[in-house]
């Protein structure tokens, strides 16, 4: 665009414009919902439109308010508005723009001066929670935090939270829905006494003293007569219910976002106030910018693929980009052994890329969730590459690892050798909190557990290295690993998670971890979960200017048997990145009795006995809804419990260990013949067929709990080789 005079006319503010953009700028009053795709250039046609409304005299600068979801954004608005010759316009994000207003209006409204604003929720929910009796250590006051957002930015009052969140499909972290709301009035009464309010409480009470007090929503609205809103998508019900009572019955409002980039609904946002905007406002101008300014053909033409719906259509009111940049590199899927190999895979390629002139801070390596993080750092830091960590610490500098290295340096002093390797690791990450089962409730607890589970995979990796380590060396392996991580942290190449790269982009993305499981995540079992997922995917796609290189591994560790497969959301992408993108059904390297490979067969969808879909992991791995009754014997299912009972506590471990619920109800309603047949279960990995297979096949065929383990401890002894040291 060629620069502008210093007091340029309306129509200049047009030039070098879209069409579409040009569409949004040239109509600045009436409401007007933009859909906007990836790299579209949005803030540059809302900036060019408030610019327009302003010199053509359609509205007045002061009258003007951009709304922005980060400080970031809002200085940029506002320096862009600057640049374009217009000043005066505010530009701020909803709870600046609402602080403001409230601190004007208290003393009017309530008076006296507005109360202070915490900064951090953190002491009043450990204060709230400890006036109950109830103990959550630092993690866990955070996830609890989290909570009382979303009940707040869901207008929910201890009264109506439970009820709200058993709808909504929410678990309270640690608590159950009805405690959750008793620490919710507590921390409410915790504010009080303290004189203080927290940041969703500014909405709330301008929204109440708006909704109370005509005299200050008419001054509002008399200050306020145009708004331009920007990613709409992430919009909650008390931003919106706000943003309603600013407006009132004027017309005046422009707002833009991308439905494919809802990413955030675990917070209470919903595209739903995007998609539907038209359905309040009859009259509204509909934009759709498409025409994508920052990515090659062949990264638009990946984005536009695994936002493809099955028909081939687009999905929920997502735009179809078209790229106006020239021809690049083509992105590549890359499959890797296993997480170490992927990430020294990774840290070569930027080697080559630094080596030959590309900044670092110009690449990004992206992932679902912050565990991940933890091989990158290692790859990196051994061939001296800088890196920073975006929206997270450094994984050595996290508090859940250092605690549990403390206790980890305590175990090497005591260490006698009578516990293997792995599963000491293990037992002293229990005390620092981790558990053997992946939790069910995400944020802040998932990032930790994830934290932990990756020093047990370290262990692990060591271990298969040398089979004779003990828990002194794996001390010195840490100690080594953080002190290689020392390296600068500016212009390093940036590691982040998927939901910390919105907004940014680099010439060049590494996306890794790119199979189900991790896209998407194993947590997320419900169709809208799962679409979310999707969307996370479409993210971080178009964070990539230029290159962009995809890669997954079979395996999280070296050695260990490769039981992933390509994301599902791949499935449509093999004209680009080839057949290798297309998820295919779980193959087992099992050998059965003739020697052949037995494929391991894909867990059912429907429910076998009324054909419902199965929502849940459990219920796909028995392969029957939860409502409809069982199929297997019962004296046949309780042989195998009572089995499964001596055997874990013969092994001194939780009965899951052995076999989950699911996929011992599995086995009985399937009863396997064989071992081929026995494999086929999902649950039954090739380690647990080794130990239990003759077993469980044993009494299938008629035996008693009592004499097949009574079998198994004669054959044990006989051989010198416990059977439980076959998988290790």
């Amino acid at each position: 665009m060629p620069t502008l005079p210093a007091h340029p006319s309306a129509d200049a503010i047009l030039d070098g414009l879209d069409p579409q953009q040009r569409e949004v700028a040239a109509n600045p009053t009436g409401p007007m919902v933009v859909l906007a795709g990836a790299g579209t250039g949005k803030t540059r046609a809302i900036t060019h439109r408030i610019a327009y409304a302003v010199l053509s005299g359609a509205q007045q600068p002061q009258r003007t308010l951009a709304v922005t979801f980060t400080a970031r954004a809002a200085g940029e608005m506002r320096t862009r508005l600057r640049d374009l010759g217009v000043g005066g316009v505010q530009a701020r994000t909803f709870h600046a723009a609402a602080l403001r207003q409230l601190h004007y209006f208290w003393p009017q409204a309530i008076g006296g001066a507005a109360p202070e604003v915490m900064p951090h929720k953190a002491g009043a929910v450990a204060e709230a929670a400890g006036r109950l009796r109830m103990r959550f250590d630092r993690t866990g006051i955070r996830d609890l935090a989290a909570e009382v957002e979303w009940a707040k930015v869901s207008m929910l009052t201890s009264e109506t939270y439970a009820a709200a969140a058993r709808a909504a499909g929410r678990e309270a972290p640690g608590l159950d829905l009805t405690a959750m709301a008793r620490v919710l009035a507590a921390y409410e009464e915790v504010k009080a006494e303290r004189g203080v309010i927290d940041f969703e409480d500014v909405l709330l009470v301008l929204v109440g003293i708006l909704e109370e007090n005509d005299a200050v929503a008419r001054a509002v609205r008399e200050q306020y007569r145009s708004f331009v809103v920007d990613e709409y998508q992430d919009v909650n019900a008390l931003q919106q219910r706000l943003l309603d009572l600013w407006l009132a019955d004027r017309k005046d409002i422009c707002v833009v976002g991308d439905p494919a980039q809802t990413i955030y609904s675990f917070t209470g946002a919903s595209p739903a106030h995007l998609l539907g905007f038209r359905s309040r406002h009859p009259r509204a101008r509909q934009v759709e910018l498409v025409r994508n300014y920052r990515s090659t053909p062949e990264i638009v033409g990946l984005a536009n693929l695994v936002l493809r719906s099955p028909s081939g259509g687009r999905r929920s009111g997502s735009v179809v980009l078209e790229a106006q940049r020239q021809t690049g590199p083509t992105p590549t899927l890359a499959h890797h052994d296993d997480d170490p190999a992927e990430a020294a895979a990774v840290a070569a390629q930027i080697a080559d890329l630094v080596a030959g002139g590309t900044a670092p801070a110009d690449i990004a390596v992206l992932f679902r969730t912050n565990g991940q993080s933890e091989v990158v750092e290692s790859a990196l830091a051994d061939r001296g590459i800088p890196y920073l960590v975006r929206g997270g610490e450094r994984f050595f500098q996290r508090k859940e690892v250092r605690d549990a290295v403390v206790l980890l340096r305590g175990a090497a002093r005591s260490d006698d050798g009578s516990v293997l390797l792995p599963e000491l690791v293990r037992d002293v990450l229990l005390g620092a909190g981790w558990s053997r089962e992946v939790p069910v409730a995400g944020g802040a607890a998932r990032e930790r557990w994830e934290s932990l589970a990756a020093l047990a995979a370290l262990a692990d990796d060591l271990f298969a290295a040398d089979g004779e380590a003990r828990m002194p060396a794996f001390v010195r392996e840490i100690d080594e690993r953080m002190a290689a991580q020392h390296a600068p942290s500016v212009q390093g190449v940036t590691l982040a998670s998927l939901h910390a790269a919105k907004g940014l982009e680099w010439g060049t993305v590494f996306l890794i971890g790119c199979s189900d499981g991790y896209l998407p995540i194993a947590m997320a079992d419900t169709p809208e979960a799962i679409e979310e997922e999707r969307r996370l995917l479409y993210v971080g796609v178009t964070r990539a200017r230029d290159r962009l290189v995809l890669s997954w591994s079979g395996a999280r560790t070296p050695g260990a048997r490769a039981t992933r497969r390509p994301s599902r959301f791949l499935d449509g992408t093999a004209s680009i990145l080839g057949e290798g993108a297309r998820s295919q059904p779980k193959r087992s390297s099992r050998v059965g009795g003739s020697g052949a490979k037995t494929p391991k067969v894909a867990r059912r969808s429907t429910c076998r006995t009324c054909g419902k879909d199965l929502e849940t992991a459990g219920e796909r791995t028995v392969g029957r809804c939860s409502t409809c009754p069982a199929t297997y014997d019962e004296a046949l299912f309780e042989s195998l419990r009572e089995w499964r009972l001596a055997t874990s506590r013969a092994a001194s471990v939780p009965a899951f260990v052995v076999f989950t619920d699911a996929t011992l109800t599995a086995i009985a309603e399937q009863a396997p013949a064989d071992v081929a047949a026995l494999s086929a279960i999902s649950g039954v990995g090739q380690r647990k067929l080794d130990l239990y297979g003759p077993q469980v096949l044993a009494i299938l065929g008629g035996a008693t709990p009592s004499s097949v383990i009574e079998s198994a401890t004669i054959f044990s002894d006989e051989s010198g080789s416990a059977a439980t040291d076959s998988g290790a």
